[in-house]
């Protein structure tokens, strides 16, 4: 049987355990920091897996090695900066005996810091106190440069420095193995010594300079690539990098400026070279983003090695075709043994100088189609049509060596494109004639219309190369208008013949044939000198025709932008008929016809709103040309249509309200008489008005028609009021002040006594007028 002990004696048994807890917990603490220290002093293998840290304690949020990390670091940076601020500032005041004995003793007091911290396995801080020596040896070059070597040019003695401090840090490294940071700072010091010695070299400087930058990055690269320990690998990759894009940029500055074929072949081998180093660490990592992307830089500086001799004897146009020359040889790597990375890389590479030539001839097949805008003034039409034949040829030849059908489909393509743009800038490379060259382009828009029927050449990729060079040709012809004649008519034929030949393509095809049509027409009616009204009856033929082709059903998917095309053409006649009023009417009736003939279609029944428009804007602008400013005259016209359609509606739909049906054509007939009415002096126009008011009223009254009802009763109330509105103004004047607000208490006295029956009274008039229609 267990007993529980008293209360005191279990806290007393708890807080024994406690204590035995917490020396135990202690004891473990200062083991784990032991061997903590221990494997910090190990240098692990490349290929060791990498540590965990250490869990913070329960105390804080930051375990001991952090803290301790971090006071190290920031000591020697306070002493860096206290040992730099000495040199600079409080050098002066000593001579120098008193110079030379205070830095060497305090940078030899630090160098040798490291071999009791060592023993004691305080790696960390031996790490820190090496970094400030090292770092005192740099402000003892400083020094020693300043008081005793002045004379020495400052390159030449910060090459010989970096040298020296690459040698004394290397040999530091050496002497104490357990440290990690001489090795990767010596070769981060002695990668800017070759170039600072060459800088200096006087004639042909700069030559060295890219031979010693390109000769540092290929020994940094090999240290990354070969070299075991990451530290070392790491810096010397990121100053290979470095140094590498620097040589080549002086390299190929050397190449692009030089004056003879001498200094074209010397920077040559500067960027042979550098294509070497690149291609080698390509093959060295085999694989991945920076394989490839090494592979690839490997490509375009052999081919800029290649063409730099070449370009210095050719004139300046054909600098880039000879560089697009050189970009073939490398597609010769496909058939070749290489490491996979390595062909790929090669590929790529000459597809970005092929990409890079294209961009630089692309402004001449622009150029030929702006060409009645802006005649071209190339100075390279010639080089440019050559590269883009060559990189037409290419692209045709691709789909035998691309790895699927998506690329080949791509190389058919581009081929095409690039095929078309030659064709259509030759006229303008050979200064051509007016007329050849429009017979030339016209026959490029055949042969795209033609390669529409080649599946494998991508249909819709030749109608828009069919477009855009026929929308050029078209603009050629016009300035010659008589040419115009034969070459918009071939273009309406041509884009008509291949719509109805190959139905996919009708909705890009009739448009375009359109859009020649509208073109056809403004160019007659320029040779005729007809005035630009004229010209907008004419374009409505257009939009007409345009409305007779959407109406096949054979049209299928053009029927939509079919009527597009023919509504903007429309506009554009309309916009043309502007300056001559008459005529606008004229034309905004006949637009009027072609949107109602197009509403009687099925799903087009929206087109009849626009109809409507169409035709109360043709009678104001009749009624405006005529000087008429009664405002029936305006209105009428285009109530008329609303009320029509509002009994049509209704008798094919008796469930229609009458306010849909015939409130728009009531309110269009009846207010603006209303308002006019109002301001009008005379008697006849309200007679009238009440009469027309009276009778809508009474017809809405037999016929049980809400709408007509309240809006002809309104009306009429109004109409009266205005013939009563001087006499009640007289009257109200005549009267004194207190007999309006008395007369509003009297009604409301009155109707609060009958409020129930007026309820029931305006319940019935509501109930009324709901059951009417």
């Amino acid at each position: 049987m267990t007993t529980t002990p008293p209360p005191a004696e279990e806290l007393r048994l708890i807080d024994a355990e406690l204590r035995t807890l917490d020396a135990r917990r202690a004891q473990l603490l200062a083991r784990r920091g032991r061997l903590i220290g221990v494997l910090w002093a190990a240098d692990p293998p490349v290929s060791s897996p990498a540590r965990v840290p250490p869990a913070p304690g329960p105390g804080g949020e930051a375990s001991g090695p952090d803290v301790q990390n971090l006071l190290l670091l920031l000591g020697g940076l306070l002493l860096g900066i206290a040992s730099l601020v000495f040199t600079l500032v409080a050098w002066g005041s000593l001579g120098i005996g008193g110079r030379a004995a205070v830095l060497g003793a305090l940078t030899a007091v630090v160098l040798a810091s490291p071999v009791p911290l060592l023993r004691r396995g305080l790696r960390a801080t031996a790490e820190s106190l090496a970094g400030l020596g090292m770092t005192l040896t740099v402000l003892d070059a400083y020094a020693l440069h300043r008081v005793a070597l002045a004379d020495v040019p400052a390159t030449t003695y910060a090459a010989g420095a970096c040298a020296l401090l690459a040698a004394v840090w290397a040999g530091y490294g050496l002497l104490f193995r357990e440290l990690r940071g001489p090795w990767p700072a010596a070769v981060a010091v002695a990668q800017p010594a070759p170039a600072l010695w060459a800088s200096d070299g006087g004639a042909g400087s700069t030559w060295l300079l890219a031979a010693a930058l390109l000769t540092t990055a290929a020994l940094g690269t090999a240290a990354a690539l070969w070299l075991r320990v990451a530290s070392v690998r790491w810096t010397a990759g990121v100053g290979a990098c470095v140094q590498g894009a620097c040589g080549v940029l002086v390299a190929g500055w050397l190449s692009v400026s030089a004056d003879g074929p001498g200094a074209a072949f010397s920077a040559a081998l500067l960027l042979a070279f550098a294509a070497v180093v690149a291609a080698v660490t390509a093959w060295r990592l085999r694989q991945g983003a920076a394989a490839l992307a090494a592979a690839v830089v490997a490509g375009v500086l052999a081919v800029a090695a290649a063409g730099g001799p070449p370009r210095a004897v050719l004139p300046p146009e054909w600098e880039v075709p000879g560089y697009l020359a050189c970009a073939l040889l490398p597609l010769g790597a496909v058939r070749t043994p290489l490491p996979r990375v390595l062909r790929e890389g090669a590929l790529w590479a000459s597809a970005g100088v092929q990409g890079a030539a294209l961009l630089w001839a692309l402004p001449l097949p622009v150029a030929a189609l702006l060409e009645p805008v802006a005649p071209p003034r190339l100075p390279h039409e010639g080089p440019a049509a050559v590269v883009l034949a060559v990189l037409a040829v290419l692209a045709a030849v691709s789909p035998a060596v691309a790895p699927d059908e998506a690329w080949r489909a791509r190389g058919r393509r581009t081929a095409l494109v690039l095929g078309a743009a030659v064709l259509y800038a030759l006229p303008t490379v050979f200064e051509l004639p007016r007329e050849a060259g429009l017979a030339v382009r016209v026959l490029v828009v055949a042969g795209a219309l033609a390669f529409t029927r080649r599946t494998a050449a991508g249909p819709w990729t030749a109608m828009v190369v069919a477009l855009v060079a026929s929308g050029g040709a078209a603009l050629s012809s016009v300035p010659g208008q008589w040419a115009a004649l034969v070459v918009l008519p071939a273009l309406i034929a041509l884009f008509t013949a291949v719509s109805l030949a190959r139905r996919p393509l009708a909705p890009a095809g009739l448009p375009a044939a359109l859009v020649h049509a509208a073109l056809l027409v403004c160019v007659i009616a320029g040779l005729r000198d007809w005035e630009a009204s004229t010209a907008g009856l004419l374009l409505l033929g257009v939009t007409a025709a345009a409305a007779l082709v959407a109406a096949r059903p054979a049209t299928g998917p053009a029927t939509v932008p079919v009527e597009v095309t023919g509504a903007v053409a429309g506009a554009c006649a309309l916009l043309l008929t502007l300056p001559d009023p008459p005529v606008l009417a004229l034309a905004l009736a006949l637009a009027g016809v072609i949107a109602g003939a197009t509403a009687l279609r099925p799903g087009r029944r929206p087109a009849g709103y626009a109809a409507g428009v169409l035709f109360v804007l043709a009678a104001w602008v009749r009624l405006a040309a005529w000087g008429v400013g009664t405002p029936e005259a305006y209105a009428l016209p285009a109530a008329v249509p609303m009320l029509a359609l509002g009994v049509l509606r209704r008798r094919r739909d008796a469930s229609v309200s009458s306010w849909p049906a015939y409130g728009p054509g009531l309110s269009a007939a009846l207010l603006p008489g209303l308002v006019a009415a109002w301001a009008d002096p005379h008697w006849t126009r309200p007679l009238l008005l009440g009469l027309a008011a009276l009778a809508v009223t009474v017809a809405g009254a037999v016929r049980r028609l809400r709408a007509p009802l309240l809006l002809g009763g309104t009306v009429l109330v109004l109409d009266a009021l205005h013939e009563l509105a001087p006499y009640l103004v007289q009257a109200l004047g005549a009267l004194p002040r207190w007999a309006p607000p008395a007369a509003a208490g009297l009604l409301l006295l009155l109707l609060g006594t009958t409020y129930e029956r007026r309820l029931r009274d305006a319940r019935r008039a509501r109930e009324a007028l709901r059951r009417m229609g």
